[in-house]
């Protein structure tokens, strides 16, 4: 009786190890966008995306030629949403067709550049009501390899890109093939001031000072 005991209770720590030590699920290519202030003028606000991670494109189907683009954002354009990331000179890229996700993530209809931007093309375009998004790479680009791009957008604020806060996710592909891109629209957290703010802020307090002084004088 001992040593059935004993064997269940091995076998039990070797599947709870089995568990722990599984490899965790495909986590796919997230573009994460934030607002914040400008490096080099705190006073400015500027919006960052962030891209990495790799893509399996075997469920997907391929273009039948190459095209080109550059880093840009149009969260609900004429026919649904986009966003690239990477760089702002002319790319060349390969648009995967297949996936399926949300048409938008925004109210904004106007197609902004990116003021700077490096690394990877990668990009998504959603279709409103068609459900037959595109998924954009670099050409040559061999599916599984990992990817790693930003871009920078000088002066924006997500009101003025028309972007929504959220998360929005574009999958394909069943079994050991199945992956993801997600576009992650971080809030700025609450309470913290805004640059136009902050400038508001200096110019009071600096009057406040001014006449302080004046009273002592």
């Amino acid at each position: 009786m001992f040593a059935t005991f004993r064997t269940m209770a091995i076998t039990a720590v070797a599947l709870a190890l089995t568990v722990g030590f599984a490899a965790p699920a495909q986590a796919g290519y997230i573009v994460t966008l934030t607002e914040g202030p400008d490096p080099s003028n705190p006073l400015v606000d500027d919006v960052f995306a962030n891209g990495s991670g790799p893509l399996d494109l075997t469920d997907l189907t391929p273009p039948s030629s190459n095209g080109g683009t550059v880093a840009l954002i149009n969260p609900m354009g004429a026919f649904g949403g986009t966003i690239r990331t990477g760089p702002t000179s002319f790319t060349g890229d390969m648009a995967y067709s297949g996936a399926t996700g949300p048409g938008s993530f925004g109210s904004g209809t106007t197609t902004t550049l990116a003021s700077s931007g490096s690394g990877d093309l990668v990009a998504v375009t959603g279709f409103v009501g068609a459900g037959a998004s595109f998924i954009d790479v670099p050409v040559n680009y061999v599916s599984g390899n990992p990817l790693s791009d930003n871009s920078t957008y000088d002066s924006a604020t997500f009101a003025s890109l028309g972007v929504t806060p959220g998360t929005y996710k574009w999958t394909w592909g069943t079994g050991a093939h199945a992956d993801s891109l997600t576009l992650d629209i971080v809030a700025p957290a609450a309470g913290v001031p805004e640059p136009a703010s902050l400038a508001l802020l200096a110019v009071a307090l600096a009057g406040l000072g001014m006449v302080v002084r004046l009273r002592r004088g």
